[in-house]
């Protein structure tokens, strides 16, 4: 009998000496897994603001560094129409040697804004073709030049007091000299201006601002 007993004892040690290393060997899986979860997790925060930031410089790269649009291939390649011309004088002289600026440049002396636009500092100016003021009926146009007052509520709403870069156009509202604000939306070499005038030639540096040409005449809100 006592042999029996001691026999029955000697086999449940020997179970339990082989299921206790079984029982450790699954709780250390249990303790791996969630170490490779958390370590798992912890690299895909950085990989994911990796991304982001990638992310946001592929649209800085997106954003025009120069001059750009379809109607810059009219811009002379040297003299002082050129973009390099340009570059050297205020706006207002600037615009003065761009030929398909010169309704624009006439209205401002009609004005009296050229000594205002060639002095201020750091401003954008959005300019007008001579085909976004043909555009105008010549009855309406004559009569919005011949009224000084209206003219330059006109004229200073095409000037912002800062100096906008094309990722700023992206998506924005500034105000303008007028005391109104302008809306400007798009990407790449593609903006529009209060939803309707488009940027024709863009990001023309002068010696005192950055020049967008547009296809309409900008009317401020009544």
């Amino acid at each position: 009998m006592r042999s029996f007993t001691r026999t029955r004892r000697t086999a449940v040690a020997l179970t339990a000496a082989a299921v206790l290393p079984l029982s450790l060997a699954a709780c250390g899986d249990d303790g791996d897994d969630g170490g490779d979860k958390a370590a798992s997790d912890g690299a895909s925060q950085p990989e994911q603001k990796e991304q982001n930031d990638q992310g946001v410089e592929d649209e800085a790269a997106q954003s025009p560094s120069g001059p750009f649009g379809p109607a810059c291939a009219a811009v002379p390649q040297d003299g002082a129409g050129s973009f390099d011309g340009m570059a050297q004088d205020p706006v207002a002289t600037a615009a003065s040697n761009n030929p398909e600026l010169s309704t624009l440049v006439s209205a401002v002396k009609e004005a009296g804004l050229v000594d205002t636009l060639n002095s201020a500092q750091d401003i954008t100016v959005f300019a007008p073709t001579n085909d976004a003021f043909a555009a105008i009926p010549k009855k309406d146009l004559d009569a919005v030049l011949a009224d000084k007052a209206k003219l330059t509520d006109i004229l200073t709403y095409h000037v912002v007091g800062q100096k906008l870069t094309p990722e700023q156009l992206r998506k924005g509202t500034y105000p303008t000299l007028q005391k109104g604000e302008l809306t400007t939306a798009g990407s790449g070499e593609d903006y529009t201006v209060n939803d309707s005038s488009k940027v024709v030639c863009g990001n023309v540096p002068t010696a005192n601002a950055t020049v967008y040409i547009v296809d309409t005449v900008l009317m401020p809100p009544q």
